[in-house]
């Protein structure tokens, strides 16, 4: 079963959507992966956010920004998918959908992203190169990446 994709401003976000948003963000982030972080860090507002639905839920998510917003190109964060949904392979669908409303929506070539250092193979099936050193980010281990049509 293939999963439903949906592009919305946060203003277009219903409450139960939001709600489903942030439950899927602090299952995975915070329970999950035990991070201690400020999820909620007032840039969901200048966000597209990208929601794939299976059986009317949210099991996969992103939220998209525009140049400038997150990082001097445009940016992909949040990128999460629900444990159990996992081996479905709903990340590349969501990562890609994400990508295509950069490139078809904001017009743009060139995406930024922070990494998880463990995805770092992952989002090099997507297209992604590692620029830099890992740093730590949240007490997680991560690396700058970019996608460019000028470096594919």
């Amino acid at each position: 079963m293939s999963i439903t994709i949906q592009v919305k401003y946060f203003s277009e976000l219903t409450t139960q959507e939001l709600y489903g948003i942030l439950q899927l963000r602090s299952e995975v982030f915070v329970v999950e992966q035990q991070i201690i972080y400020q999820d909620i860090d007032g840039k969901d507002e200048k966000a597209l956010h990208v929601l794939g639905f299976k059986n009317h839920k949210i099991i996969a998510y992103t939220r998209v920004f525009n140049p400038g917003d997150y990082f001097e190109w445009a940016s992909i964060g949040r990128v999460v998918v629900a444990k159990k949904e996992r081996s479905f392979k709903y990340g590349y669908a969501i990562v890609n959908a994400s990508i295509k409303v950069i490139e078809d929506q904001l017009k743009e070539e060139k995406i930024k992203i922070s990494a998880q250092l463990y995805l770092k193979s992952f989002y090099n099936n997507l297209g992604f190169i590692e620029k830099g050193d890992s740093y730590l980010e949240d007490g997680i281990p991560h690396i700058a990446m970019i996608k460019s049509k000028e470096l594919s």
